[in-house]
């Protein structure tokens, strides 16, 4: 049994660094990739948590072959984040085959998706728990959907994370055959149908990971309150009803709760490398002008610095994002405003990019609009250039433009669902709050009538409106940081586990700890025995400028 003295054990599976599965996003868009939250928890989180003195150890797959060769930066980044933010001995790679010879982590069909996920858990299950010896566990989307009916056997405490309504489906069968002992914990599986018993259900009725999941887990979280709420209520047709009971299951015991994710501390206008010139909330107003003229040139749009910029961050899918509403009135847009050159910059990819490159070119206002391959530096660009993020997505669990923009002095135009009703609220000049722009009717007159109000805040005398965009900066970096969802974090787990995470009396003046009778620093004994509490579920505790052409061509990527 653990020490009360000592600090409780976390032990975080995240099965990706920068990834989701085919159709819901793709490696090279990494605002997309991020919407989906995995990155965030995996390196923010687990940094944050450790900065404060948590005991938290992070179990992910070896990518051997893309951590040791052609390492995306950006997967680099967050891979580097968790790795140099943890002693030696708290990051457990899961070995197998299965992905050490994967040139990317996005997969490219549902079976080699099963068969990767199947063999992390194993390794999980197998190696990597009774290796650290966690008190609480806290899984991460469908590919850890297994790990929380294990926890529930054996009485570790289990937290489970939603970031994206996606799961795949496998026979009881194919699950033991990769090495998992399931029969062990059969019974605690979600499945297609009602299992009557073991042996019926073991070769003919597919469990669902994303429902197990759910069902497992004592805990469950989606990345924001609406989009919970919205998942229960049965507002979106295209969640499966099952994930829905269960996520109503959980919410009626008290045990599901929303916890928004925090943008990269690298989205900071001050620091910030890949803007042309830095700035703070105090002088923002001149430098965004300088940044806007060099966004301008580098795209090939007329240079104007008094020019409102549009910029659209986010994955241009068939679907989600509202891309279909945005091509039915761009030019309508781009020509209402034609006396101030608004300008629109796309810098994202997806199978909807080509249309709008057919627009641009079949009306010729490639002056005024301009569609780019997603690169994280020129998105970064965008954001220090650009006056308002464009985000009309017709679900999103959390989302991250909307909250990274406003750090940068771009306010969000978005419609009114999931994290984005979770996170941006109507400008309102005169009471000085709110920080965006939203549309209540999803369909095109409701997206324009939005981006209308951006302009005439945009058209306000220069001193009004500065004065707001000081005020929501200022605000942003309070509100939208690891640190506070962090703490989130730390109260479920507390909760959870029924004691205190951190002892501070055995933290140093950075919250390390320095007497955590497990070894902190180094790799976890096993040789001692121990128990873990159990949390029921029906627990009642509720839970403008001018610029020499020689100094724009004198900064570059």
């Amino acid at each position: 049994m653990t020490h009360p003295s000592t600090n409780p054990r976390v032990l975080i599976v995240t099965p990706e660094v920068t990834c989701l599965p085919s159709g819901m996003g793709n490696l090279s868009n990494y605002l997309s990739v991020k919407a989906g939250g995995i990155a965030d928890v995996s390196a923010g989180l687990i940094r944050s948590l450790f900065e404060q003195g948590a005991d938290v150890h992070v179990a992910i797959p070896d990518y051997r072959k893309i951590f040791r060769q052609k390492l995306p930066s950006i997967m680099k980044r967050e891979f580097d984040a968790i790795r140099n933010g943890l002693p030696h001995g708290r990051i457990h790679l899961a070995k197998d085959r299965g992905f050490f010879h994967l040139d990317s982590v996005s997969y490219g069909n549902g079976t080699k998706n099963t068969k990767i996920a199947l063999n992390f858990q194993r390794e999980v299950i197998n190696s990597i728990v009774p290796l650290v010896q966690p008190d609480l566990i806290h899984c991460n989307d469908w590919m850890t959907g297994l790990i929380p009916a294990m926890t529930r056997q054996v009485g570790i405490p289990c937290l489970f994370t939603i970031h994206n309504i996606y799961t795949e489906k496998c026979p009881l069968s194919d699950i033991e055959d990769i090495g998992i002992d399931a029969a062990s914990f059969w019974q605690n599986l979600f499945y297609e149908r009602y299992p009557s018993k073991y042996e019926e259900s073991r070769d003919s009725n597919p469990v669902d990971f994303l429902a197990s999941g759910v069902f497992g887990a004592h805990f469950v979280n989606t990345v924001s309150s609406t989009f919970l709420k919205e998942m229960i209520e049965g507002r979106h047709n295209w969640v499966n009803i099952h994930l829905q009971r269960e996520l109503y299951n959980k919410w009626e015991s008290g045990c599901a709760v929303g916890i928004l994710n925090a943008p990269d501390p690298s989205f900071n206008p001050l620091t910030d490398k890949a803007l042309f010139r830095k700035f703070s909330a105090k002088n923002h107003y001149l430098a965004k002008q300088y940044n806007k003229l060099f966004l301008q040139e580098k795209l090939g749009l007329i240079m104007d610095s008094r020019a409102p910029i549009f910029f659209w961050p986010s994955r241009l899918d068939t679907i989600q994002k509202g891309c279909r509403l945005l091509a039915e009135i761009l030019c309508d847009v781009v020509c209402s405003y034609r006396d101030q050159n608004l300008e629109v910059v796309f810098v994202a990819d997806g199978e909807f990019k080509k249309h709008f490159n057919d627009i641009v070119m079949s009306h010729q206002i490639n002056n005024r609009v301009a569609v780019c391959d997603f690169e994280e530096s020129l998105s970064r660009m965008a954001y220090g250039a650009s006056d308002f993020v464009l985000m009309p997505s017709l679900f999103e669990p959390c989302g991250l433009p909307q909250m990274i923009g406003p750090l940068y002095g771009t306010l969000p135009v978005v419609y009114d669902t999931g994290g984005l009703h979770d996170t941006v609220i109507p400008m309102d000049v005169d009471g000085h709050k709110g920080n965006g722009f939203l549309f209540k009717n999803y369909d095109t007159n409701g997206l324009f009538w939005a981006i209308k109000e951006a302009m005439r805040f945009y058209n306000l005398p220069k001193e009004v409106k500065n004065r707001q965009i000081e005020r929501v900066m200022m605000q942003s970096t309070v509100e939208f940081n690891h640190h506070i969802t962090a703490q989130h974090y730390i109260d479920l787990y507390e909760k959870m586990l029924r004691r205190p995470l951190i002892n501070r009396q055995n933290t140093n003046s950075l919250g390390r700890s320095t007497n955590s009778g497990k070894n902190t620093y180094d790799a976890p004994n096993t040789s001692h025995s121990k128990t873990y509490s159990i949390i029921s579920d029906d627990s009642d505790e509720q839970n403008i400028i001018r610029l020499s052409k020689r100094k724009l061509e004198s900064f570059s990527y």
